[in-house]
């Protein structure tokens, strides 16, 4: 069996039993960074073949992977932190050995993204993760246009050296928006900052980064009028009053009755 194990974030003890058990049971542990994964197999005195499966040999190591399954040795696929797969190493795989027919699991744990959206105490009904922004302006301009008019909590992954300039990127597409800045998710130093994207993030920038970004606003523009006004839009626009006094009710979300007194001034 081909196991994706979510290894811890921060804390060594966020690894669960299941995902000691498997790690124990693996014949060979496919990692993003040997040298990494050490420490965290080390702690747990885990000893077992290590190989490399980074974002520049995926498709090499899928290749192998599917070998060792099919030579029925127990594989564990990990990732230097977190869950495998997301913003790491992994979708390849997944997707070679599900055109190769060959059955994988998963054993849950730590997750960055869905960790820092409690921390940040934003609407969480209701979410989407974009991981890591492009490198070029032009691209991730494109990419934000995308999310802006969304009424959803937005949840991005920054390298501390892209801090400073993807929150400008962010503010220049979405406009001024509050957001969460947290990072040392799990250790001792752990933080989840509030501010604007108009004021930026104050500070140093230390450590790997979620950025929590609030959705785009659903309130109508038009409720800022007064009711007669907004009465006006819709009639001089072709509605014929009585439609006109539902959607106002609809917009403001107050009683058809409140708004038709208002309208009786309009004879």
């Amino acid at each position: 069996m081909i196991s994706f194990v979510s290894t811890p974030i921060g804390n060594l003890k966020d690894i669960s039993l299941r995902a000691l058990e498997v790690l124990k049971g693996a014949d060979v542990i496919f990692c993003e960074d040997t040298r990494h994964s050490l420490k965290l197999l080390n702690a747990y005195e885990i000893k077992k073949p290590l190989h490399s499966c980074h974002k520049f040999n995926e498709r090499e190591a899928a290749e192998k992977i599917i070998a060792a399954a099919k030579e029925g040795k127990e594989v564990a696929v990990i990732s230097d932190a977190g869950m495998p797969v997301i913003s790491d190493p992994g979708n390849i795989v997944c997707k070679a050995l599900k055109d190769a027919g060959v059955s994988y699991t998963v054993i849950p744990g730590a997750n960055a993204a869905l960790s820092a959206l409690i921390l940040s105490a934003f609407p969480a009904d209701k979410f989407a993760f974009i991981g890591f922004l492009p490198d070029k302006a032009g691209e991730r301009k494109r990419l934000l246009e995308k999310y802006k008019n969304l009424d959803l909590t937005l949840i991005f992954h920054v390298a501390p050296q892209d801090v400073d300039p993807h929150i400008c990127a962010i503010y220049e597409v979405f406009g001024d928006r509050y957001a969460c800045a947290v990072r040392e998710i799990t250790k001792m130093h752990e933080e989840a900052v509030t501010f604007k994207l108009s004021e930026g993030l104050k500070g140093e920038k230390r450590g790997e980064y979620v950025l929590i970004v609030e959705g785009a606003s659903t309130e109508n523009p038009l409720n800022e009028l007064s009711e007669k006004q907004h009465l006006l839009h819709y009639i001089s626009g072709g509605m014929d009053k009585k439609e006109a006094i539902k959607q106002v009710a609809k917009d403001r979300g107050v009683p058809k009755s409140e708004i038709y007194k208002i309208a009786l001034d309009l004879e």
